[in-house]
This record gives structure tokens, sequence and C-alpha cells, in this order.
């Protein structure tokens, strides 16, 4: 059972892994025996960023590259260099993303458009540009970084959730049409996450209250609780490793079980 849930031997890129979402996911991949760790990010500061942080967790088998994956060739480029340098791509987590908190009648159409670019058209171009190996070699793992705004709206994210409902079905089409060539491609779900981006969201008021937000989350979440990023870790070793060959166009919610929640009644 233990080999099922083995990554050993694996290459996975993770895009836009340098912290957050994506680096925790690379840890737990390298936890399972994954032979290298690829990411990239939009620019040095933030490249470096990574590998500093990779550095710190003692992650040596890493490969980083800037790279702007809303740009077709500058993707297609990248994925010969990793080829060259690295290997083949066993595994590929589309996790890069924006979000850009504005209602929708004050959101301009570039900022929406930017949002769509980042969250979905990405997913598709560094999906098609690894496709082609996978389909040679008749296996491969596609990860999708979804959200719950897959399946829920909310004030001020048109174009995430737009984004994010777009990736969910694209998840699914994927596995449609490539299902056939051994390619499982599934997505993640994440609730909300206890990260340092999140954290003014979670800090005490003045007089020693919640902060409303913090109130609001956990009152919706079953778990009563903000979630750690390490407990992604598991979800996607699962969605990466064999344990998951049969499992294809499923996203998979790690939300600590709001969707399935309804909330505390008010008291």
């Amino acid at each position: 059972m233990t080999n099922l849930f083995s990554l050993e031997g694996k290459n996975a890129w993770i895009t836009g892994g340098s912290y957050g979402i994506g680096f925790n996911i690379a840890k737990a991949f390298v936890a399972a025996g994954a032979k290298n760790i690829i990411f990239n990010d939009i620019n040095e500061a933030a490249l470096q960023r990574g590998l500093d942080n990779y550095a710190e967790a003692g992650i040596t088998n890493v490969h980083g590259y800037v790279c702007d994956v809303t740009d077709e060739k500058a993707v297609a480029a990248l994925v010969q260099t990793i080829h060259a340098e690295v290997g083949q791509i066993d595994i590929l987590v589309n996790n890069a993303g924006i979000i850009k908190r504005i209602p929708m009648h004050e959101m301009e159409r570039k900022e929406f458009q930017q949002v769509i670019d980042v969250d979905l058209v990405a997913p598709f171009i560094v999906s098609s540009a690894v496709l082609p190996e996978m389909m040679e070699r008749r296996e491969g793992k596609i990860i999708n970084i979804c959200s719950m705004m897959s399946e829920l709206g909310r004030e001020t994210v048109s174009a995430y959730a737009a984004a994010k409902g777009g990736l969910k079905m694209l998840t699914r089409n994927i596995c449609s049409e490539y299902g056939e060539y051994n390619i499982q491609c599934n997505g993640i779900g994440p609730g909300y996450i206890a990260t340092p981006q999140t954290a003014p969201l979670r800090e005490k008021q003045p007089d020693g209250s919640r902060h409303p937000f913090d109130s609001f989350i956990c009152a919706k979440t079953p778990a009563g609780r903000w979630l750690d990023p390490s407990e992604l870790g598991g979800p996607a070793v699962f969605l990466a490793s064999h344990a998951s060959d049969a499992v294809n166009g499923h996203i998979l919610y790690v939300d600590g079980g709001i969707l399935a929640y309804i909330g505390k009644q008010p008291k």
C-alpha cells in the first residue's frame, strides 16, 4: 500500500511554487520520494525567494526558472529546457494564480482579463505544453489548483470565481480528452489557509475581539479553524501517485467541510 503513494523517481513541475500552497505541495512530494522538484516564478526576485525557501527547508533536488506562464512561447521554451536539464515531466501542478478583490462594477476589463489569463489561460498553456510527451509515454499526472470559488460566488471576486470555475471544467475536459493515454487530470480546491498573506485577517482587534472575517470563516467551517498549508500535502501526493490512477476529472475540496455546511445558526 505504501508503494501506491510513492513518488520515487518522479519529476514534478509546480508553477508558482516559490512559497505558500505550491511550496508546501513541493515539500510533500519530496517527502514522498520525488526525484526532482521544478518550479518557476515571474521574475528573478521571486525565483530567489523560492530558492531560499527550499534551501531553508533542506531541499536540494530543486530546479528553479523564471517564466511567465501566460507567455506561450516562454512556456514552450521552458519545457524544452526542463527536458534537457532535468528530464521528463511526470507531474504538473498548475498552482500559479492571482486574485483581485474589486467589486465587479468597479473592475476594469484589463483587470478582469489579467486574472483570467493567470488563473485559467496559463493552466491551458502549460498543460498543452506537457501533454504531448505524456501522451507519448502514456502516463502523466496533472493537478490544477482550483478553489471553493469553483463552486461558490462571493463579493468582489467575479474574475477569480469565473477563472476557477473555468479551471474546474478544463480539468474535466483534460480528463475526457486524454484519459485514454493513461493521463489523470484532477483538481484540488483549498479552503481558507493560514498563510502569511491571510495573517491580517486572523489578527486580534484593538479591543481584543477576533477579526470579523476570522469569526466568519471559523463559523462557516465545521472544523472550526483555518487550515494549515501542510494539510494540502497528503491530497496532492494522492493525486500525483499511482494511488489515484482510477481517479480522473475530480475536484478534491480540502476545505475543512465548508462546502458541506450551511453554517452556524445565529444566536
